[in-house]
């Protein structure tokens, strides 16, 4: 609020009633008024400033490279009207949202030393009221005449401060003080502190504009350049700049964005697309070699010419690629990786399995590993992808791997990456998952050297792959399952102790087909359906008395059982109709197979009876003592 000159004696008479008597005129501006009040609150001196909060050197020194580009800004700006500052005797300041101090331009501010007044918080509970309280408190430019300050020796001369505000915020303060009663052009110091404040807020405005735009090239899976002609590259995104130093160019390093020239590190120049993009010829998603002194390389590039000069000469030429072997991994992560199943899509509306079902929706918001935990067959990988969907992560790619499919080596390979020769290098799932999950199943299998390195990748958040020493940075939750008691595995030495401590933060515990009973026949209903769909054939009905006979089952083998055994009533039976007769517990295996000659057909009927000798003889119809004499005989554990 710029506002007209007024009576100084008047407003010395208004501030020593308040300061003295504790009474306002009403003349006073209603924003002074109200930071008069706040002053006397906060108990601020009236006599001299005391500056109570002032930054270590460290401190402040951190403070000024956060706020670099302002502070550089508006030193450029007032380079040139230094006169006009020392004419009026004005200082020039520049306080961040916080009230701190951050550089003083000009002359000392309240007769201190830039060195003094630098660091120094001016909020109103250090300083009392000043142009710069109110400004900040209305977010408005205000204009304050000397003895409307709180503090005395203040009040020699006149403030006006001004907000910078930046995308709606207030970020900055920008204040002029005049050190003396001096007659000062007023309409000229408020010219040139709003001209300062708008040039200020389009510079920072057009930073954050010009961050975003690198900040979106920088995140795509493109290498971009915009090259001039004979091959200088005058800016190149992120993953421009690893290419090109990937093949041996050097950075310039008085400029931030860009590289030596093309010429000096493309061997095959004059026969690329960029080449001919400067006689005005475009390409679009071409196949282009490059040969260079270290590799050769093949990427899909395309090279748009830009603006040309009066003679019709491209002046520069923006170029997009990316690396054929980059390309497929990118196809690859948009045809697989990524998850089959929702939290939503897991039938079960019992209480038992619906607050197992809210525990993990609640898991996947949160930034820790999981550890999966249930019997074999629960359907721990389906809550794997569900929880992957649900989480912050789920843009990203869901990468799987089975800890128990391999030997350690393999394991240790496909989990890190490999290095096979200086040719040939793969990443491994760790650096694949990257931005997304890794779904470990059958985590309990995982050898502890492999467990310990894994925690140690994952505290670091950088990881090594097998067969070199550099170090690439990963960005992975680990989604992981176990069939068994991993606290119990860890406890007797049998699993790494940091990973478990590192899985263990968010635990989701499936439970047993047989504890959720109340869901079987939904989840059945449910299992014919996508069936039917899958195959292309007429859905079959479950009648009322077959699923009390899967309600009654004990299902051993939990979902994954019921999911063959319905898959074997599907398929055999003609009718339209599933009835109790078409049910086999056992799926494929049936009593009158030869399951007495062959241990593979036996052990299917064990592993259908849940290892429990009086169901399997009730399932073969044989006694328990000729089931004993095939179990010894086959080398399996009774219960």
């Amino acid at each position: 609020m710029i506002r007209e000159h007024r009576s100084r004696a008047k407003l010395e008479a208004y501030y020593e009633k308040f300061a003295q008597e504790g009474v306002l005129d009403p003349n006073v501006h209603p924003w002074v008024a109200d930071s008069w009040q706040q002053s006397k609150k906060f108990g601020v001196g009236l006599e001299k400033m005391a500056i109570k909060h002032l930054l270590t050197k460290e401190e402040f020194h951190e403070l000024q490279l956060k706020h670099a580009d302002a502070i550089e800004y508006l030193s450029d700006l007032s380079d040139g009207i230094k006169e006009f500052f020392q004419e009026y005797n004005l200082s020039l300041l520049l306080i961040d949202a916080d009230c701190t101090v951050l550089k003083s331009y000009s002359l000392p501010f309240y007769q201190m030393t830039p060195g003094e007044i630098e660091g120094a918080n001016v909020g109103i509970d250090q300083v009392g009221t000043s142009s710069i309280s109110v400004a900040l408190e209305h977010k408005a430019p205000f204009w304050m005449f000397g003895p409307e300050m709180w503090v005395k020796e203040c009040q020699l001369g006149d403030a006006c401060s001004a907000p910078v505000m930046v995308s709606g915020e207030l970020n900055y303060i920008i204040t002029l003080v005049s050190m003396e009663q001096v007659a000062m052009p007023q309409d000229a110091v408020i010219s040139l502190l709003f001209t300062m404040r708008k040039a200020l807020e389009r510079h920072l405005n057009e930073a954050i504009r010009i961050k975003a735009d690198e900040a979106i090239l920088d995140a795509t899976p493109f290498a971009v350049y915009h090259v001039l002609p004979g091959g200088e590259v005058a800016y190149a995104n992120r993953l421009g700049h690893t290419r090109l130093e990937g093949i041996g160019a050097k950075r310039d390093p008085g400029a931030r964005r860009s590289a030596s020239n093309l010429n000096d590190v493309i061997m095959n120049y004059q026969h690329t697309p960029i080449y001919k993009g400067f006689r005005g010829i475009p390409s679009y998603n071409k196949e282009v070699t490059w040969i260079t002194p270290a590799k050769t390389y093949e990427d899909i590039t395309t090279v748009v010419p830009l603006e040309r000069d009066e003679d019709q000469a491209v002046q520069s030429v923006v170029v997009v690629s990316m690396p054929i072997e980059d390309l497929r991994t990118l196809v690859a992560h948009a045809a697989g990786y990524t998850a089959k199943y929702s939290l939503g899509s897991m039938v079960g509306e019992g209480t038992t399995f619906a607050s197992v079902r809210n525990k993990a929706a609640r898991v996947a918001k949160n930034k820790h590993h999981v550890l999966i935990q249930g019997e074999a067959g629960t359907g721990k990988q389906r809550m794997a992808h569900g929880i992957h969907q649900a989480s912050n992560r789920a843009v990203g790619p869901l990468i799987t791997l089975r800890c128990g499919d391999t030997t350690p080596e393999l394991l240790e390979q496909e989990l890190f990456g490999v290095v096979l020769n200086s040719e040939v290098s793969h990443q491994g799932r760790l650096e694949l998952a990257s931005g997304g999950t890794l779904f470990l199943d059958e985590i309990e299998k995982m050898p502890k050297n492999i467990a310990k390195a894994l925690a140690d990748a994952l505290n670091k958040g950088k990881a090594c792959r097998v067969g070199e020493q550099v170090e690439r940075s990963i960005d992975v939750r680990i989604i992981a399952a176990c069939d068994s008691d991993l606290k119990r595995l860890t406890e007797r030495g049998l699993f790494d102790r940091d990973l478990y401590e590192a899985l263990s933060k968010s635990i989701v515990r499936v439970p047993a087909l047989r504890s959720r009973r109340e869901d079987i026949p939904k989840l059945a209903s449910h299992i014919i359906s996508e069936l039917a769909e899958q195959h292309q054939m007429q859905p079959k009905k479950i009648l009322p008395e077959t699923e009390r006979v899967l309600r009654e089952y004990d299902w051993p083998g939990n979902i994954k059982q019921l999911q063959s055994v319905l898959e074997y009533a599907f398929f055999n039976t003609s009718d339209t109709e599933i009835n109790p007769n078409d049910i086999s517990l056992m799926g494929d295996v049936k009593p009158d197979n030869k399951w007495k000659e062959d241990k593979e057909v036996f052990v299917k009927a064990w592993q259908a009876a849940g290892g429990n000798v009086s169901r399997l003889a009730n399932l073969l119809n044989v006694s328990r003592v000729t089931l004993y004499r095939y179990l010894k005989k086959y080398g399996l554990e009774k219960k």
